[in-house]
């Protein structure tokens, strides 16, 4: 039996050290909530992607994951998944952070040293951004992973 398509198909999100045990998705922290883009267009990603390297952070993979899988694992992390589609032109300050991270961004230099230190992540991404989902011993989380890990 082939799996089961999703109503919405497959997103591209933006991953650190995709496959790793340190493996994070990118994330804002936006008015205290953790965002995870969601991008329609491998494009759009890849361009983002370039503006987080151009901004001397880590070099984020772009990976494509089905939406409703993603949706539910941002739903479980407490997390808001925001989708991005093809051609978004934003209207506000806050919809141009879908599009282009922000000028401000954390500092990603221990990021890594944190996930192993099982703290909160500050983790690569804009202003207030971080890695989410990495490093986290929860079991449910890291069963989760394991089976977005399956997809890609």
């Amino acid at each position: 039996m082939p799996p089961r398509e999703s109503a919405f198909g497959p997103v591209h999100v933006l991953l650190f050290d995709a496959g790793s045990d340190q493996e994070g998705i990118h994330s804002l922290e936006l008015n205290g909530r953790t965002v995870v883009l969601m991008f329609e267009d491998p494009d759009d990603a890849e361009r983002y992607a370039g503006l987080l390297e151009a901004q001397d952070f880590p070099v984020p993979s772009v990976e494509l994951i089905d939406r409703e899988e993603l949706e539910q694992f941002c739903r479980d992390a407490g997390y808001e998944g925001r989708f991005v589609p093809a051609g978004f032109l934003p209207n506000s300050d806050e919809e141009r952070l879908l599009i282009a991270p922000p000028e401000r961004n954390m500092d990603v230099s221990t990021w890594k040293e944190q996930l192993e230190a099982d703290e909160p992540p500050a983790g690569p991404g804009g202003a207030g951004a971080g890695s989410a989902g990495a490093g986290r011993a929860d079991p449910e989380l890291e069963a989760f992973r394991r089976r977005l890990e399956g997809l890609l």
